[in-house]
C-alpha cells in the first residue's frame, strides 16, 4: 500500500537533488530555494533516470538501423515530433497537423530552451503516470497511434497498350496529342489516326501518301474540335474532326513542322527552318503572319503558358526561348542546356513556373521563373529528355526518357525526388500526352507501341479545396 509518509522517510536518504525534486513536485507555492537546478520539460527523473544510459543506446541502434534502411521523409518527421515531444514539451499529437505547419512548429521548436530554469509544475509530472510502462509521455502515444496517410501507389505495368504501326523514331517529332474530347491523334507514317478513349474506335483523319508526303506533329486546339497536322513539306493542314474535312491549308515554312501549339484559334508552328509561324486558323492561307526569328537550328518544341500570354519554344540550337504577344523577339533567353531543347512544360500551379529538359549531351531538367528570368534549380536525369507534363492536380511532373534508359520518371517538386519510375518501352519515349482528367498518360516509342499509365491522382489537394478564392466551393 503506498504511502506519502513512507516516500519521505526513504527520500531523506537520497540524493540533495531528489529531495530538491520531490519538494517542488509537492508544493508549487513552497518556500524558496538556494538554487534553481535545470530540468527538462516532461521527462520525469524520478523514474525514468535509471534508463536514460540504455535508452540512448537502444536510440543510437535504432537509429543506424532506420538510416541503413532508408527511413521514409514521413518516418523521419514522426521520429523529429517524437524528440520535440520528450526532450522540449511541444505536446505534438498529430503527425499531419505537423506536415501542414511545418515551418511554424520548427520557429515555436526554436524559441523554447532545452532546460527551464524555475520550479516545475505539477503538470510537468503529473502529464504522465509515474509507474507507466511506456517509455514516453502520453501525447507522444497519441502521436505514435496517430493515423498514417495512406501512400499512394502508381503501377508499374500499363493498363492499355496499343500497336503503332510506322510511329517514327524522331526526337525532333511530336506525332501524339490527346484531345479535351478523350480522343487521342497519331501520325503514323503518312497518316493520322484518331482513338477514341471512350469507345475505342479507331478512324482515319487523312492520309498524305497522295503527296508523297508524311506527317511530323500533330496538335488538338482547346475544345478538340480541330486538330492540325504539320508535314514534312512545310505545310499545315486543319482538320474539322466532325465533319471529317479539311477547313485550311497553312503554307509559308520551307522545311518539316515538327512542333504545334494553339492559342485559342492562333496556331503556332515550329520548322527546321528556324522560324516559328503564328496564324490565325480562321482566315484564308494568304492573310499576313507573325514570324518569329530567334533560333539558329529546327524548332522542336512549342508550349502557350497557361494564361496563354508567353510561347515557350525549344531548338536543336540548345536554347530555350520565351515570346510575348507583342514582340517579334523573345522576351527571355535561356542558354544553360546543353543539347537540344524538345521537352518544354509551363507549370499550372506556379505562376511563371517553366520546366525544360535537354537532350542526350545535357539530360538535365531545368526550372526557370519567367517573372524573372532567374534559373531555379535543375536534376540531373541520367538520359535523355524527351518530354515533361505537370500534373493538373498536385505539383508533380511527368519526364519521359531516351538514351539510354527509355524510361518514364514521375517527380515531385520542388523537392525534385522521384515518385515512381516506369520502364517498358524498349526505344526511346519520344511521345507524351496527359489524358483531359489528368489522370492518365499516354507514351509513344520507336518500339511502334502506345502505352497508357495511370501515374497522377484525380483529386485535389485539400490546401486547394479549402481555398476561400475557390469560387465554386462556397455559397455566398
Amino acid at each position: 500500500m503506498y504511502s506519502p509518509d513512507y516516500e519521505k522517510r526513504v527520500l531523506k536518504y537520497c540524493s540533495p537533488v531528489a529531495r530538491n525534486l520531490f519538494n517542488r513536485q509537492e508544493s508549487e507555492e513552497s518556500a524558496s530555494f538556494d538554487r534553481f537546478i535545470p530540468c527538462r520539460a516532461n521527462n520525469n527523473w524520478q523514474t525514468n533516470y535509471a534508463s536514460i544510459t540504455k535508452t540512448n543506446e537502444n536510440s543510437s541502434q535504432t537509429t543506424k538501423k532506420q538510416r541503413d534502411c532508408g527511413e521514409t521523409a514521413r518516418d523521419s518527421l514522426a521520429y523529429s515530433c517524437l524528440l520535440k515531444n520528450e526532450l522540449l514539451g511541444n505536446g505534438i499529437e498529430d503527425v499531419k497537423t505537423v506536415a501542414d505547419d511545418r515551418n511554424e512548429n520548427v520557429s515555436c521548436s526554436a524559441k523554447r530552451g532545452l532546460f527551464k530554469y524555475q520550479s516545475p509544475t505539477k503538470q510537468d509530472y503529473n502529464e504522465q503516470c509515474p509507474y507507466s510502462l511506456s517509455p514516453v509521455s502520453a501525447k507522444s502515444q497519441k502521436l505514435l497511434r496517430s493515423p498514417r496517410k495512406a501512400t499512394r501507389k502508381i503501377s508499374r505495368i500499363p493498363f492499355k497498350v496499343l500497336d503503332a504501326p510506322e510511329l517514327q523514331d524522331d526526337f525532333y517529332l511530336n506525332l501524339v496529342d490527346w484531345s479535351a474530347q478523350n480522343v487521342l491523334a497519331v501520325g503514323l507514317g503518312s497518316c493520322v489516326y484518331l482513338w477514341s478513349a471512350c469507345t475505342s474506335q479507331v478512324t482515319r483523319l487523312c492520309d498524305l501518301s497522295t503527296d508523297g508526303n508524311s506527317v511530323t506533329s500533330v496538335s488538338w486546339n482547346e475544345r478538340g474540335n480541330q486538330v492540325a497536322v504539320g508535314t514534312h513539306h512545310g505545310y499545315v493542314t486543319v482538320w474539322d474532326v466532325a465533319a471529317n474535312k479539311q477547313i485550311n491549308k497553312l503554307t509559308g515554312h520551307s522545311a518539316r513542322v515538327g512542333a504545334l501549339a494553339y492559342n485559342g484559334d492562333i496556331l503556332s508552328s515550329g520548322s527546321r527552318d528556324r522560324l516559328i509561324m503564328q496564324r490565325d486558323t480562321r482566315a484564308p492561307a494568304l492573310v499576313s503572319e507573325r514570324r518569329l526569328t530567334g533560333h539558329r537550328q529546327e524548332v522542336c518544341g512549342l508550349k502557350w503558358s497557361p494564361d496563354n500570354q508567353y510561347l515557350a519554344s525549344g531548338g536543336n540550337d540548345n536554347k530555350l526561348y520565351v515570346w510575348n504577344l507583342h514582340s517579334l523577339n523573345p522576351v527571355q533567353s535561356y542558354s544553360e542546356h546543353m543539347a537540344a531543347v524538345k521537352a518544354i512544360a509551363w507549370s499550372p500551379h506556379h505562376h511563371g513556373l517553366l520546366a525544360s529538359g535537354g537532350g542526350t549531351a545535357d539530360r538535365c531538367i531545368r526550372f526557370w521563373n519567367t517573372l524573372t528570368a532567374q534559373p531555379l534549380q535543375s536534376v540531373d536525369t541520367g538520359s535523355q529528355v524527351c518530354n515533361l507534363a505537370w500534373s493538373k492536380h498536385s505539383s508533380e511532373l511527368v519526364s519521359t526518357h531516351g538514351y539510354s534508359q527509355n524510361q518514364i520518371l514521375v517527380w515531385k517538386y520542388p523537392s525534385l525526388t522521384q515518385v515512381a519510375k516506369l520502364t517498358g518501352h524498349s526505344y526511346r519515349v519520344l511521345y507524351l500526352a496527359l489524358s483531359p482528367d489528368g489522370e492518365a498518360i499516354v507514351t509513344g516509342a520507336g518500339d511502334e507501341t502506345l502505352r497508357f499509365w495511370n501515374v497522377f491522382s484525380k483529386a485535389r489537394s485539400q490546401k486547394e479545396n479549402k481555398s476561400v478564392l475557390n469560387l465554386f466551393s462556397n455559397i455566398r
